[in-house]
């Protein structure tokens, strides 16, 4: 959410970042009921003090003069009463409409941001390594998988119905083994971890930006108002909630979770495997900083590196793709995707992202921070996929394959998967 003072005087720039972003918003009518309700509200603010000045003086009179002299004050404070009732359902309905309106005004976007509809449009920035050149015909992951009895597609849509799985044997140990990596990497960077709920109040939700727009992705507990998070994002960030936080150093947050994706809208697209599935697990960042967007920047950097150091130690070939203004969402000021070389598609595939969020969700959480001076500020926050799993399996079993069926075990896993250096074939189940 941001100020709507800014709002007022960067009304253009607003309405072309929402249109930009795919937000059915009207910046007029924003305005339109914030002049509504300050109006009314000053009016009613008015009548109260009236209706407050009259009441002592029509208990005056009732102890001076009797009930006959108060008459005509009571019948003007029932009229004020009148009046009241009916301006308070009308500030009632321009304060819900403002604040509905509120919630679908985007962040900005970063000057550097490209311009573009979709994610055809993101530009590459930076690329490492090369894919692999096949001497044989390689098989997909799904393959390998069953060639190894380490994925189980079929039975998880018996039990659990489309894109879900089971991963069993090394295909659990491979699951762990890579958030584990990535566990102790960013603790060894300084990572506050945290074990964290996977069922918020639609409140945080809100809060952190993915609700109004995002309800439709978001499994909710049947009569109850909560929800399934879908990254641990939204568990760190309210972590802070309505507080005043220190941090004359960045404040680095970290959580491996579960989350759940209800995909709406995602019918044929990327359902093949492990690509894009209902429930996954996922290691993330988050960063609170000082409202100084050269210090955002150069965060936001280093939690890209972070993501990237971890994909060179999983020796898998990569590119970073600056995000354009029409594949982000709703939040973002600035986006990096990370998408790593998934040979069976024959194309890189999105398995990472980085965002610069300024203090959009930290003015909705209410999360501040005293700056040089002891003046409240609203902070700034950062985050990334340091990793998500089964999706990572995917360029992971591909480009470690060998001709028969083998998979080589990149050198940073092997302490986390008893020392084995590569997974050789079960055979088929009989």
């Amino acid at each position: 959410m941001l100020d709507v003072k800014w709002i007022r005087e960067h009304q253009e720039q607003v309405q072309t970042v929402a249109e930009e972003k795919g937000i059915a918003l009207s910046v007029p009518e924003l305005l339109h009921w914030d002049d509504q309700r300050r109006a009314l509200l000053q009016e009613t603010e008015r009548l109260r003090q009236e209706r407050n000045r009259l009441t002592p003086q029509i208990e005056a009179q009732l102890r001076e003069q009797g009930p006959e002299a108060a008459a005509t004050l009571k019948e003007e404070v029932k009229q004020l009463n009148r009046r009241l009732s009916g301006l308070e359902k009308e500030l009632e309905e321009a304060e819900r409409e403002y604040r509905r309106l509120m919630l679908l005004v985007p962040n900005p976007v970063s000057p550097d941001t490209p311009k573009g509809r979709s994610d055809l449009d993101n530009v590459e920035v930076k690329r490492d390594g090369e894919p692999a050149a096949f001497d044989f015909v390689p098989r997909d992951h799904v393959a390998l998988g069953e060639l190894h009895r380490m994925i189980d597609i079929p039975r998880g849509v018996k039990t659990a119905g489309a894109r879900n799985y089971y991963l069993s044997g090394t295909g659990v140990l491979l699951h762990r083994a890579v958030q584990q990596l990535a566990v102790d990497l960013l603790a060894a960077k300084g990572f506050t971890l945290l074990e964290v709920p996977l069922m918020v109040r639609s409140e945080a939700l809100v809060n952190t930006g993915f609700f109004p727009l995002g309800t439709d992705q978001t499994y909710r507990i049947a009569e109850d108002d909560r929800w399934l998070v879908g990254t641990a994002e939204v568990p760190l960030v309210s972590y802070f909630d309505r507080e005043i936080v220190d941090v004359t150093h960045p404040v680095k947050l970290a959580a491996a979770s579960l989350c759940f994706r209800s995909e709406v809208g995602s019918a044929g697209r990327d359902v093949h495997g492990l690509y894009r599935v209902h429930q996954f697990s996922k290691v993330e960042q988050v960063v609170l900083c000082e409202n100084d967007l050269e210090l955002s920047e150069r965060l936001f950097q280093e939690i890209t590196q972070n993501a990237e150091e971890l994909l060179q130690l999983l020796e898998l070939p990569y590119r970073v793709m600056a995000v354009c203004t029409g594949d982000m969402s709703q939040k973002t000021y600035k986006q990096y995707d990370i998408e790593t070389w998934m040979p069976s598609r024959g194309a890189y595939g999105e398995t990472h992202s980085s965002s610069q969020l300024l203090d959009f969700q930290a003015r909705r959480s209410n999360i501040r921070f005293k700056d040089r001076d002891g003046k409240l500020q609203y902070c700034y926050t950062l985050n990334n996929t340091m990793v998500a799993s089964p999706r990572i399996l995917i360029p992971l079993l591909e480009n470690h394959q060998e001709e028969d069926g083998s998979i080589r075990i990149p050198r940073a896993l092997r302490k986390y998967m008893n020392g084995l250096e590569r997974l050789t074939p079960l055979g088929s189940q009989g």
